[in-house]
């Protein structure tokens, strides 16, 4: 119960991250964000590194080339993903944008039928679910989608590609510091892409200094040290459930302080995509869990 709870938690904070990033545009531009979140979720990671460098650690390859490569390549695409949402978060709600992004858990077993994965039935099920429920959350009458919702659809594809890498490397790196390099090297092209496109300022920086320090020490720093302790004790499966409530805590943070509205036929639409992404990825995480216990037990 207790790893469930540090997990809940998580999923509520990231959740609520989406409200700080609206927030945090009020005074920053979504560039500079970004560029000062991910540089401040990278050094809150620096003790967490610290203390979980002081135990003993697994079969894991962590010499500098290949972690800064990785960590290039995850920071790379993490830093296409980022920057779709948050530009996203300017003509969309955080609500249809926690839902949408939320999409990333079914897209990573389909993606990974490219890296010759298996998928079962309930995947997509929960694929076709989650479709039938995009549709009615973001296309119009006219069968058109708002620029937002298709900028935050196409982030998903990359979050779902980030994941996939961060898969592929995870057996060799160790996680606290690889995530420490992909945010450094995405919060340093989000601030190189800034200082061409846009005006910075410290000013700027302090004054939203709220929604910055929520979106790169608590939802970085915080969060994620809760992931990393909670689901060592927590179920697998449990832990994939708890942590894709990341999209109703981000629906309840818009509705909540945000003022947002959806209409009967967008919380249908939100329902029937939160019942898809549980639905693949329980059965997901079910075979990862099998393939996990095989090795561990031999």
């Amino acid at each position: 119960m207790q790893a469930n709870l540090m997990l809940l938690a998580a999923a509520a904070i990231w959740g609520f991250g989406f409200v700080a990033q609206r927030l945090g545009m009020d005074f920053l531009e979504p560039f500079a964000f970004n560029g000062v979140r991910f540089l401040l979720g990278s050094l809150s990671l620096l003790p967490l590194i610290w203390w979980f460098s002081r135990r003993p650690s697994g079969a894991q390859d962590d010499r500098q080339g290949s972690l800064i490569k990785a960590g290039c390549i995850a920071g790379g695409l993490l830093f296409v993903a980022a920057t779709l949402q948050q530009v996203g978060l300017l003509y969309t709600t955080a609500a249809k944008a926690g839902f949408i992004t939320g999409l990333y858990l079914i897209l990573v077993p389909i993606l990974g039928l490219l890296l010759r994965h298996s998928s079962g039935l309930m995947t997509w099920l929960g694929a076709v679910l989650a479709v039938v429920g995009l549709y009615l959350l973001s296309i119009n009458e006219d069968f058109s989608m708002s620029f937002g919702d298709l900028l935050q659809f196409i982030g998903a594809l990359f979050w779902a590609m980030h994941i996939l890498v961060i898969g592929h490397y995870s057996g060799r790196i160790s996680p606290l510091p690889l995530s420490a390099v992909q945010f450094l090297v995405c919060g340093l092209l989000s601030v190189a892409v800034s200082f061409c496109i846009e005006s910075p300022t410290w000013a700027a920086v302090a004054a939203g200094w709220q929604p910055v320090l929520y979106a790169g020490l608590v939802s970085v720093g915080v969060a994620y040290t809760l992931q990393v302790v909670g689901q060592k004790s927590a179920n697998p499966a449990h832990a994939a459930i708890i942590l894709s409530l990341e999209s109703v805590f981000a629906a309840i943070g818009g509705v909540w302080l945000l003022d947002e509205s959806l209409s009967l036929r967008a919380w249908i639409g939100c329902s029937l995509m939160l019942a898809g992404m549980l639905l693949s990825q329980v059965k997901w995480q079910s075979a990862s869990v099998a393939t996990t216990g095989e090795c561990s037990n031999g």
